[in-house]
């Protein structure tokens, strides 16, 4: 017996079928497209973040470079009567052989480095002041050597380094401060400046790899900029 199926037509289910393959497609589509420009804007913006990057370390190199220009022309005659020198590359002034600014053992400041300071420092400040808008702080770091006599090893003496190189620092930027000179700048020293004792951690050393003690002995002024941290949240954003 054969079984008949009333208003059936043999293209209907083909016809069903066709419709939501084409409405699939469409969908697919749209995602397809949607997707594509979803990588393209993303890909355009980690273009633009990257260029801003490479433009924001341009433009600090030649800041750095003027602000070196600056410290040189106004310091140039006189670091050598100071002991001091000034570096490009890390935008620092070092005052060498501290026994000259400090008593041995003492974190007292000697007259003679008072009156270096008083001629330094307002005009190291009135200098950093035109950048400080690129500046994250002014670092006054106090280095030593590894040797303290009477230390029972190379550990006590690294602490007692420490605690010595930690209040020559503190010393400095507290007359530093105080000068009246500093008054108008006050406020954006105070935000900027720190003092900083690292003992024996950064040594200086000899054309033969050895300590050179008398040259690890000093207290350098060292600007740090903003770039590297901007640059740091721009390459985040990428990511």
């Amino acid at each position: 017996m054969k079984i008949k199926f009333k208003n059936f037509k043999p293209d209907d289910s083909w016809a069903h079928i066709s419709d939501m393959m084409s409405g699939l497609m469409i969908i697919f589509l749209f995602i397809s497209v949607a997707y594509m420009n979803s990588v393209t804007k993303a890909k355009n913006k980690a273009e633009d973040l990257y260029e801003h990057a490479a433009r924001l370390a341009g433009a600090w190199a030649e800041t750095q470079d003027e602000l070196y220009l600056d410290l040189f022309n106004e310091f140039k005659d006189d670091l050598s009567k100071w002991r001091a020198s000034l570096s490009r590359e890390n935008l620092s002034v070092r005052f060498e052989e501290p026994s000259v600014f400090f008593n041995s053992g003492s974190s007292l400041l000697t007259p003679g480095f008072k009156a270096v300071l008083d001629d330094f420092f307002p005009r190291y400040i009135k200098i950093l002041n035109l950048y400080k808008d690129n500046i994250a702080e002014v670092r006054i770091e106090g280095h030593t050597s590894s040797e303290w006599i009477g230390s029972k090893n190379n550990l006590e003496a690294y602490f007692n380094n420490m605690k010595l190189s930690q209040d020559r620092t503190r010393a400095v930027l507290n007359y530093c401060l105080n000068m009246p000179a500093m008054k108008e700048h006050q406020a954006w020293a105070i935000s900027a400046i720190t003092a900083n004792g690292l003992s024996s951690s950064k040594l200086i050393l000899n054309s033969h790899g050895k300590e050179d003690a008398a040259l690890s002995r000093r207290v350098e002024f060292r600007v740090r900029t903003d770039a590297d941290k901007r640059i740091m949240k721009i390459l985040e954003e990428i990511k």
